[in-house]
């Protein structure tokens, strides 16, 4: 089967007639301690000049450290926010976080497929902190109702090769490709991978089809531990594609955006990093995470947006 062109690629939003920012619609929870969720998408939407609808999902009851809960709104609730502005609203780009339930995931996706010519941009988030039953019946709603309406899916190495390649068995880890293979079997055309070990110990990110590598951006680890990063790329990425950017071009500057918003990050808790998604707006340029004081030194530096068991 030929490679796409990527000259060609149909992810390219149509925003020519909109006479301000472009508009993304997010289904995110809400997350008071401002690491993920609708805070993070809402400030790096914004950062890179897109308007944010959105609609709130659930809410985790959570600090800097960990998850504790979550706490999912009926999908009648979800329904009635996102077509009350899709009726009203022209959106560019759609993008999903954490929606709480497999029946969130079925109304986003039932959604979705009543607008099928706005591209959707999926994030996969790490749900180690959560219970394992709602675990398995979230992944397997997310595989069966809405990957078949994503153009673009988001996650971590790690994430996505036990979501989605759970019997690998080969002593090799999975290559991008092998994961946006896996994706594609499930009707998703682009995958972005994020945080693989490269051989001298920097980070890569690729975005794959499953027949080349689309972009790919290196990144030096940082002394810290971080939360969020997932919710800040995948918001950022799919603001650049609603302000009209291509896809592989969209993705490198998405993922330098999170470079920059990590190498600036902070720690506003006793618990984990946090991007500054804003950090061009700060005074101080020169801003160094590892100047915050905090009694904790430094621990083992993730890209993953991460979260402790519940205790």
């Amino acid at each position: 089967m030929p490679s796409p062109n990527p000259d060609e690629l149909p992810i390219q939003a149509d925003c020519a007639d909109l006479s301000g920012p472009s508009c993304v619609l997010i289904f995110n929870a809400s997350d008071p301690s401002g690491i993920g969720g609708l805070a993070a998408d809402i400030t790096a939407m914004a950062s890179v000049g897109a308007h944010a609808l959105p609609v709130v999902t659930g809410a985790y009851a959570r600090d800097t450290a960990q998850i504790f809960s979550h706490f999912a709104l009926d999908e009648e609730a979800v329904d009635e926010q996102a077509r009350a502005v899709l009726e009203d609203v022209e959106v560019a780009i759609i993008k999903v976080g954490f929606v709480g339930s497999a029946e969130n995931l079925g109304r986003v996706a039932s959604i979705a497929s009543d607008y099928p010519d706005i591209p959707l941009v999926a994030y996969m988030p790490s749900l180690s902190w959560w219970d394992e039953d709602p675990i398995e019946q979230y992944l397997e709603a997310f595989k069966d109702l809405l990957l078949p309406q994503t153009t673009v899916l988001v996650g971590s190495h790690s994430t996505l090769w036990r979501w989605l390649l759970p019997d690998w068995s080969t002593e090799n880890r999975p290559s991008a490709r092998d994961i946006a293979k896996a994706a594609h079997d499930f009707g998703v055309p682009y995958t972005l991978v994020t945080g693989m070990q490269a051989a001298d110990q920097s980070i890569e990110n690729m975005l794959a089809t499953p027949y080349e590598v689309l972009a790919k951006e290196k990144f030096t680890r940082l002394e810290a531990i971080f939360s969020g990063a997932g919710d800040t790329l995948s918001a950022a990425l799919a603001a650049l594609l609603a302000n009209g950017g291509e896809l592989p071009q969209a993705a490198s500057e998405a993922l330098c955006y999170l470079d920059r918003c990590l190498g600036n990050g902070f720690r506003p808790g006793m618990g984990h990093a946090i991007p500054d998604r804003l950090f061009w707006a700060q005074a101080d340029p020169d801003h160094d995470i590892s100047e915050n004081p905090s009694d904790q030194p430094p621990a083992t530096p993730s890209h993953e947006p991460t979260s402790k068991p519940r205790p």
